[in-house]
């Protein structure tokens, strides 16, 4: 079933007597009342994938409701649309492509071909392209070399490489610091600059077209002051790009085999497991990359295999439509109880809200319900302090996500030796930390 060329055939989920089964779902009292009437609950309402463990047992609904979200899913075919995006069908229909992020954290075993191309191949080509260039840096920064790394992109070329990075600190290389500049207001730029040694300095320039305004802004100006003090001879021992325009970077003073492509069908917003990862590889080292990168497939193979009742991104979506489209929530916080996913919130609204920020379907009728809410958040203990109050006693509702760590990130990298006294001080932050989740 070509499933991307049928957008004259789209049946508006509302019309659908599945959709009308579950309007009819009486909305339960309250949380409490959910654990009194199912002994089992907090046992049954939980999906495990790789080391992930998903308990949805405190969202606002019961059996019945999430088996009428399943049939709603089911009537809507989210598994064939699954499977035509993850086999490289152009299910981007405005503009005729394929949808796979999924291909960039394909191992290097396997194959996809789409248009006669097998694109599991290209990316690994890339990817070991990279791990060459980075494991280069390193070796420059084991030197004294290199000290810092910026990153210069906007959006996803921005979002994901910054969050990555802050997320996995403690499996950065100790001699390396990374930046991340996006904003065009100047005082970024120059903030980034100031404290730094240009001639130990890498820059990445993020920008698959090499035309992003932001991006090409900061970058001039970032080459503007690396040529003040070192000569535009030093351009290409100090410069990197991202990007498909060679003659662009070329024309900037990057050489081509500094110069890193990626693929239409990687949305920028999905694109930190390609080379727009870069900073990342080069701040944890290829064969750290590999393993997020594996992480990741695990995910995807999760999403593949298992079941819509079973399916943990599949229920945590439904959970989203039930909360917008039935309960009319319009905002969702996502509390991560871990300092090292401080940006996570800021990725996800890009990931969540540039995906579903639609008003319109496949045959450009306007949708007869809400696409998803306004994704908010900050990391705990600190929100409790700020914007609890409102979640806690204020007269709105608002469905709220934690994320925790059994082990933190110090601890489980080594940073501290598991049996020093310093390691039983930090467990005690974490087990602090985590009674406040």
């Amino acid at each position: 079933m070509n499933h991307y060329r049928e957008a004259m055939d789209i049946v508006d989920v509302t019309s659908t007597p599945q959709w009308l089964n579950l309007l009819r779902q009486r909305i339960p009292g309250s949380i409490a009342e959910l654990f009194a009437h199912e002994p089992g609950r907090a046992a049954n309402w939980q999906i495990s994938a790789g080391d992930l463990r998903i308990d949805y047992s405190k969202h606002h609904l019961d059996a019945p409701i999430l088996e009428a979200l399943v049939d709603v899913a089911e009537a809507m075919d989210v598994s064939g649309w699954r499977d035509a995006m993850v086999s490289g069908q152009p299910i981007n229909v405005t503009e005729g492509r394929a949808v796979l992020h999924t291909a960039l954290r394909a191992p290097r075993e396997s194959s996809l071909m789409v248009d006669g191309r097998d694109v599991v191949a290209d990316v690994h080509r890339v990817r070991s392209e990279m791990a060459r260039y980075a494991q280069q840096i390193r070796n420059r920064v084991a030197a004294g070399e290199i000290t810092d790394v910026v990153n210069i992109g906007i959006g996803g070329s921005d979002l994901g490489p910054a969050m990555v990075t802050d997320a996995l600190w403690a499996f950065c290389h100790r001699g390396l610091r990374s930046h991340f500049v996006s904003n065009v207001d100047g005082s970024e730029i120059v903030r980034t600059l100031r404290d730094l040694d240009p001639a130990r300095t890498l820059f990445i320039v993020v920008s698959k077209t090499f035309t992003t305004m932001e991006t090409l802004m900061n970058a001039t100006t970032a080459r503007a002051w690396l040529v003040e003090a070192l000569g535009s001879d030093a351009v290409p021992q100090h410069f990197a790009a991202v990007s498909t325009n060679l003659t662009a970077a070329a024309a900037f003073g990057i050489p081509a085999e500094q110069v890193f492509g990626f693929w239409d069908w990687v949305g920028g917003r999905y694109s930190v497991a390609s080379a727009v990862g870069l900073s990342v590889m080069i701040a944890i080292g290829p064969e750290a990359f590999d393993e997020l990168c594996d992480g990741m497939h695990l995910m995807d193979r999760h999403f593949q295999e298992s079941p819509l009742a079973g399916n943990a991104p599949v229920i945590l979506g439904l959970i989203g439509v039930w909360y917008a489209d039935v309960m009319g929530l319009n905002a969702k916080a996502v509390l991560p109880y871990a300092r090292e996913l401080a940006r996570f919130p800021a990725y996800l609204q890009q990931l969540d809200m540039e995906s579903n920020g639609k008003s319109v379907r496949r045959d450009d009728e306007a949708v007869s319900v809400a696409t998803g809410p306004v994704i908010w958040g900050e990391p705990g203990t600190n929100g409790q302090h700020a914007f609890y109050q409102l979640l806690h006693q204020g007269t709105q509702v608002i469905p709220v996500d934690f994320i925790g760590f059994a082990t933190p990130g110090h601890l489980a990298a080594g940073e501290v030796h598991p049996v020093s006294d310093l390691a039983l001080r930090h467990r005690a932050h974490h087990d602090a930390l985590i009674a406040n989740m």
